[in-house]
């Protein structure tokens, strides 16, 4: 016995070690897959899209400083438009102190206030004679060259100069010019205009896009046109000015990410400088949270297979035994015995074995309930009361005694077909048609006692054939229509019988236009229905009846409709229809009113 539970013990202690070191092998695979994954498919495109972004912020910081020298372009344009500032140029090297050259500059304000007006974004505006010198400013302020002379002669290499007669000049750190030569339609040049920058305006076009980060602008000469911040000796940070591209990104020996954008149109170009750790400050958090959830996964998954594989084996050959014990008549055994080490294959064997005995069990509840159903409906199909019979028979005799023999033939068909549909093959679902075609016999026998007094119409179409449902389910209805709904109505008395088909459900009403029923009688009826079958049914049956019947107390005893009672007839639909069915009753208000019973059904074949 020692003996085989060591070897026992061997074998659970080789397959546990098997199992830990399978599962390790994949673990490992998986968890490298997935640091791939994360690097290729995460990392990597997230960091293309942050150098991108930076590439986009440095563009669109050069795009507003376009904007800005272009609305200095259109203000120069603005001040060219006036001809009188053509006529007021010097032609030769007459001084501005005469008196003629202060009338002159005193003009040359007006049109140029007329022009920009009392609000602006620049400095300055001054005005230079062909030769460059200064002939007057619009509003003095000071940082304006008094000469033009050293842009003059070396503006030869500005494209911008050449092509459309302004280019951007910088004398010193703090001064950015916007020179253009004031020059008419034939081309004919009569000096120069230079419009002097603002410097706040040239910080907030820098800050659009910034984002945090630091910008420098350089001219096409690497001259700093505006730096967002300097180094202790006021210098800025060493630029690349020699990129072959106009834009792009690259990084700096300081572990700063540079994004550069030239413009075409000024010649600046935008540096946004951005240290490292800032940048890949989304990308880093990426990685270390992917290597924290790949090294907390690979822990407890290392953690779950080992204390999984020590305790996996012993319950299973437990539920084994378990399994090949169980059965309809004790289900709570526990019973534990040797088995081999083969666990799985013997555990899907037991639950196999399992599941066919729940099946065999599964099938006998089945038949019972069906069983128990069917007993059910034929009570509840037994309760109808023969009084129609009574009626019709005393009407026979009276149409035998007044001699007409048609009538009384007629009728005898009629009632015979009636009964012979009551009683045959009670246990057997009947189509709508038939249950249609049954209560059109038992209105033409009503109809030789009221005659013209009652008027009546019944739905008949061949997709009813389809609709199955219990026997005896309409005539009831259409019975209590005529025993209780028109006791104080005038005639004529009219009973519809209308069905529809559509969308998977059928709807069969039936309506009259007598008295209608009273609040509490239908309130009454539908909690009945609601509530499911009474406890005693033959205790509460005559209630039911009356309440059913729409007679004026509720707690008188009345046959209602055949003898069943709404109550029972929707029972015995909910037996067959289960949940699918839904019941309702209401007094109607066309033609005068009167009462109405609605039964809505699915078409589904879902019953036993």
């Amino acid at each position: 016995m020692l003996f085989q539970k060591m070897k026992i013990g061997s074998a659970q202690a080789s397959l546990q070690t098997k199992f830990l070191l399978a599962f390790a092998v994949l673990l490992v695979i998986v968890m490298g897959s997935f640091g791939v994954y994360v690097n290729q498919v995460v990392v990597r495109p997230l960091r293309d899209t942050t150098e991108n972004e930076m590439r986009l912020a440095a563009a669109k910081i050069g795009d507003q400083l376009n904007l800005y020298v272009d609305g200095q372009n259109q203000l120069s344009q603005r001040i060219l438009s006036s001809q009188d500032i053509f006529a007021l140029m010097p032609s030769g090297s007459e001084s501005g102190l005469t008196v003629e050259g202060l009338a002159r500059s005193r003009k040359l304000r007006e049109i140029m206030f007329q022009s920009i007006g009392p609000s602006m974004n620049i400095e300055d505006v001054a005005i230079y004679d062909l030769r460059g010198t200064l002939l007057t400013t619009f509003i003095s302020m000071s940082g304006n060259p008094s000469s033009l002379l050293p842009f003059l002669e070396s503006s030869g290499s500005s494209t911008t100069w050449n092509e459309s007669g302004y280019a951007l000049y910088r004398p010193s750190s703090n001064r950015v010019f916007f020179v253009r030569a004031i020059r008419n339609q034939n081309g004919k040049v009569f000096g120069y205009m230079a419009i002097q920058l603002q410097q706040e305006m040239l910080r907030r076009s820098a800050a659009a896009g910034s984002s945090g980060s630091d910008v420098y602008v350089l001219d096409h000469n690497g001259q700093t046109v505006y730096a967002s911040s300097r180094q202790a000796d006021g210098s800025i940070p060493k630029l690349e000015t020699s990129q072959p591209d106009s834009e792009g990104v690259y990084l700096d020996g300081q572990d700063n990410y540079v994004a550069f954008s030239r413009s075409d149109e000024t010649g600046w170009t935008t540096y946004s400088v951005t240290p490292k750790r800032v940048v890949l400050g989304p990308v880093n958090s990426v990685t270390t949270v992917s290597m924290l959830l790949i090294a907390s996964l690979f822990l407890f998954s290392a953690a779950y297979m080992y204390f999984s594989a020590r305790s996996l084996l012993l319950p299973i050959r437990k539920l084994r035994n378990q399994m090949l014990r169980i059965n309809y008549s004790n289900m709570d055994t526990r019973v534990v015995t040797p088995s081999s080490n083969n666990e799985l294959l013997m555990l899907s064997e037991s639950f196999q074995g399992l599941l066919d005995r729940l099946q065999v069990s599964i099938e006998r509840e089945k038949l019972a309930v069906h069983e128990e159903a069917l007993a059910r409906h034929s009570a509840l199909q037994a309760q109808i009361a023969p009084h129609f019979i009574h009626n019709t028979l005393y009407l026979i005799s009276i149409a035998a005694q007044e001699g007409k023999n048609d009538v009384v033939s007629e009728m005898c068909k009629n009632l015979s077909d009636s009964l012979r549909y009551i009683v045959s093959s009670p246990y057997q679902h009947v189509s709508l048609t038939q249950e249609l075609e049954h209560a059109e016999h038992y209105l033409a026998l009503l109809h030789r006692n009221y005659e013209d007094d009652l008027v009546w119409s019944v739905d008949a179409d061949r997709a009813f054939d389809d609709i199955r449902l219990p026997r005896l389910v309409v005539q009831p209805f259409v019975e209590n229509c005529i025993e209780h709904a028109f006791k104080e109505a005038d005639t004529p008395w009219r009973i519809e019988v209308r069905v529809k088909v559509y969308n998977g459900l059928w709807a069969l009403e039936i309506r009259d236009n007598g008295d209608g029923f009273d609040d509490a009688t239908i309130r009454h009826v539908l909690d009945s229905i609601r509530a499911g079958e009474a406890t005693d049914h033959r205790a509460h049956a005559a209630k039911n009846d009356a309440l059913a019947s729409g007679s004026a107390s509720l707690d008188g005893v009345a046959t209602g409709i055949g003898g069943m009672g709404i109550v029972n007839t929707v029972r015995r639909l909910q037996l067959m229809y289960k949940n699918r069915l839904f019941f309702n009753m209401y007094n109607h208000s066309d033609d005068g009113g009167g009462a109405a019973v609605q039964i809505i059904a699915s078409l589904t074949e879902d019953f036993y």
